[in-house]
């Protein structure tokens, strides 16, 4: 059996050529219905998003080699395999799981850390797991994947900080405001920015977002492909009072859209209510001076540039944690791997085991001694000794497997677990000749 791994990324290749092998849900499970046909023995889950088009197989016997995935992978897309052979990778088996690993926990990303690959990872094995592509390999290794991700997240901070200018407006926002989904929010520029701070506002579930827009048609535009609320540009003033948060995406033709005198008077009629303010625009809209009014906090965009910049820098430094987390879990995961057939058989030694102590403590526990107090303490101690000696097994077994392979792991467990019969039956033929007496 072997995990096998054919794919293709922003690292390798250009946009142009991954969409060449890309594939949306439906192509997705239609992927995956047809190789579980082509190779019913093998389990299989496909990754396609905008940057990586991935397919993870476990396989055995007549199951494809990497190259064979990779080939079946174009021949499905309909694409020649040898104009896409330089940009694709194969791996196997702790390759592959290592990859996986660094993939799901967003550290293989443009973006260090980025949690979204998580999330695409997860819906991945759930189509695979819907097709019933998947088996005992595949899903014990995206489960561990998964498990793995959430130690990083834990145990670093690599995927806490934001990276990007609009991620770090909406995580100032978060600091400012308890419950930011229940903060009215007001974007005043329906432009590409205005429309990204927009987005990741909605990620945040803000119920309560409003767009201002100089051209009514963008703004609507805007409003029916987020469903959020569009006003004219005349009621800025108005929304700009009961809003927490205003993001100030729309500059003046010339000078300051908003003064110092303005905001002032704004806050005057908000009663001095508390006002975050991000100034997103080049030039700036807002008047730096308005930063100095009480309870109004002024960010212009070099403010959440440098945030971002610190940001990835420190993400950069739990990079190595974050790294031996994900070498600790490969480990992990390749004993499991290499011993599991022999998982039975460990779980029959301990039984035998348990049934020669049982037997030995009956023999200790007759006449004078049947009733002793130290009867209960010693069950304690001869269970924990028959663990002791069951884990001794189980790592001599698992260093076999690493060395030797499987099958000569599970020849020595077998041996083990027959030598243990063997003490059992001969204690069972002894109790009855005792008996025939």
């Amino acid at each position: 059996m072997q995990i096998i791994l054919a794919g293709i990324n922003h690292k390798t290749a250009s946009v142009d050529v991954r969409q060449r092998l890309a594939c949306d849900t439906q192509l997705v499970t239609a992927a995956l219905q047809k190789l579980k046909s082509d190779f019913p023995s093998c389990e299989f889950v496909l990754l396609s998003t905008c940057n990586r088009v991935e397919c993870y197989a476990a396989v055995e016997g007549a199951g494809p080699s990497p190259t064979d995935l990779a080939k079946w992978m174009a021949d499905f897309r309909g694409v020649d395999y040898a104009g896409l052979k330089e940009y694709i990778y194969l791996k196997t088996n702790e390759d592959t799981v290592t990859h996986l690993f660094t993939v799901a926990s967003g550290l293989d990303s443009m973006v260090i850390g980025e949690s979204q690959i998580t999330s695409q990872v997860k819906e991945s094995y759930k189509i695979a797991s819907q097709c019933e592509s998947t088996g005992k390999i595949l899903s014990h290794l995206f489960h561990e994947a998964f498990r793995t991700t959430k130690a990083i997240v834990t145990n670093t901070s690599i995927s806490n900080r934001r990276v990007s200018v609009a991620g770090v407006a909406v995580e100032l926002a978060k600091q400012l405001f308890s419950d930011v989904t229940s903060a009215k929010v007001l974007v005043a520029g329906a432009g590409q920015m205005g429309q990204l701070l927009v987005e990741h506002f909605q990620h945040e579930k803000c119920r309560n977002v409003t767009v201002v827009n100089r051209s009514p048609r963008r703004g609507c535009q805007l409003s029916q492909e987020y469903d959020v609320i569009s006003k004219p540009w005349e009621s800025l003033d108005d929304q700009m009072a009961a809003a927490d948060i205003v993001v100030g995406a729309a500059s003046a033709p010339e000078g300051y859209l908003f003064d110092k005198g303005c905001i002032k008077s704004l806050m005057t009629r908000r009663r001095n209510r508390r006002l975050l303010v991000v100034d997103i625009t080049v030039p700036r809209s807002f008047d730096p001076a308005v930063g100095r009014i009480d309870n109004v906090y002024l960010y212009c965009i070099d403010d959440l540039a440098q945030v971002a910049q610190d940001n990835i820098k420190l993400r950069e430094g739990d990079l190595e944690q974050a790294i031996e987390i994900i070498y600790e879990n490969v480990s992990v995961f390749m004993d499991w791997f290499m011993t599991r057939d022999v998982g039975p058989l460990i779980g029959q030694i301990k039984e035998a085991f348990e049934q020669i102590s049982e037997k030995e403590m009956k023999k200790f526990f007759v006449g004078p001694r049947r009733n002793a107090d130290c009867k209960k303490a010693m069950d304690v101690s001869i269970e924990r000794i028959v663990n002791k000696l069951c884990h001794c097994v189980i790592n001599n077994i698992d260093l076999l497997s690493k060395k030797h392979g499987s099958e000569e792991a599970q020849k020595f467990a077998q041996n083990i677990l027959a030598n243990a019969k063997n003490i059992i039956s001969d204690e069972k033929k002894e109790t009855n000749d005792e008996s025939n007496l």
